[in-house]
C-alpha cells in the first residue's frame, strides 16, 4: 500500500497591525542664518549711511571734483549695501511670516505678497509693516504679559526711531545744517540697532515657538498576509 504524505496546512495568518511610521519632516526650518546674515547687513547698512552722509555735507559745503567723487563712492557703496540689508531683511521675514502661520493657523491674516510689498508702497510703508511685525510676534509663541509688554514696546520704539530718521531725513536733505545731520545719524543708528534687537527676539520666540509643535505620525497600512 503506498502512504501519501499529507500536505501541512498554512499556518493562520496573523491579524494585521497598524504601524506608527513618522511623516516627513514638518518641523518649521530654523531661521538662525537668514536672521544673523540680515543682523549683519542692517548693520553695515547704517554705519555706511553714516559715511555718506558725512561726505554729501562735505560736498555741499566745498563743491569741488574731489568731494563730488568721494561722495558719488559712499552714496554708491551706501545704495549697495542698503539694498542687500533690504533683501535679506524681507527674506528672513517672510520665513518667519510663513512658520507663523503654521504654528498659528489663522492667526496672520496678512497675504505673503504684502509682508513684502507693505515695506516698499509709500505711504502705507509708514504703518502697515509695524502692524505686521506685532502679527507675526503675536502668532509665533506664547509669553507671559509682561514679556508680551516689553515686546511691543520695543517694536515701537524701533519703528519710532526709524519713522523718526525718514522724516527728519526729509528735511535735513534741503539744506546744511550740522545739527539736523546729527539727529539724522542718531536716528539711523538708533533704529539699525533696535532693528538687530528685534531680529534677535522675534527669532528667539519663533524658535521656542517651534519646539512646542509635535511630530506628526502617519498610519502605515496593513501588511496583507502572505499565504504559502
Amino acid at each position: 500500500m503506498i502512504r501519501f504524505a499529507r500536505r501541512p496546512s498554512p499556518a493562520p495568518a496573523s491579524p494585521p497591525v497598524d504601524k506608527q511610521v513618522p511623516a516627513p519632516d514638518t518641523a518649521p526650518k530654523s531661521p538662525w542664518a537668514l536672521a544673523r546674515c540680515a543682523q549683519a547687513a542692517v548693520a553695515a547698512a547704517a554705519v555706511t549711511d553714516v559715511f555718506r552722509a558725512v561726505a554729501l555735507r562735505a560736498h555741499r559745503l566745498h563743491p569741488d571734483a574731489a568731494s563730488l567723487r568721494s561722495s558719488g563712492r559712499a552714496s554708491m557703496v551706501f545704495v549697495d549695501v542698503m539694498t542687500l540689508a533690504i533683501v535679506l531683511f524681507l527674506v528672513w521675514f517672510v520665513r518667519l511670516r510663513r512658520t507663523a502661520e503654521r504654528l498659528s493657523p489663522g492667526a496672520v491674516r496678512s497675504s505673503t505678497a504684502w509682508a513684502v510689498w507693505s515695506w516698499l508702497v509709500p505711504v502705507a510703508n509708514f504703518w502697515a509693516p509695524r502692524r505686521l511685525v506685532l502679527e507675526v510676534h503675536r502668532a509665533s509663541g506664547s509669553g507671559t504679559p509682561e514679556q508680551l509688554r516689553r515686546d511691543v514696546a520695543l517694536v515701537n520704539v524701533w519703528w519710532a526711531a526709524w519713522v523718526g530718521h525718514v522724516l527728519v531725513g526729509a528735511v535735513a536733505s534741503l539744506g546744511t545744517s550740522l545739527v539736523l545731520l546729527v539727529v539724522v545719524e542718531a536716528l539711523e543708528l538708533a533704529a539699525g540697532a533696535l532693528a538687530i534687537v528685534v531680529v534677535q527676539r522675534l527669532t528667539v520666540r519663533q524658535t521656542a515657538g517651534g519646539h512646542g509643535v509635535a511630530p506628526m505620525v502617519v498610519p502605515c497600512p496593513a501588511e496583507r498576509p502572505r499565504h504559502l
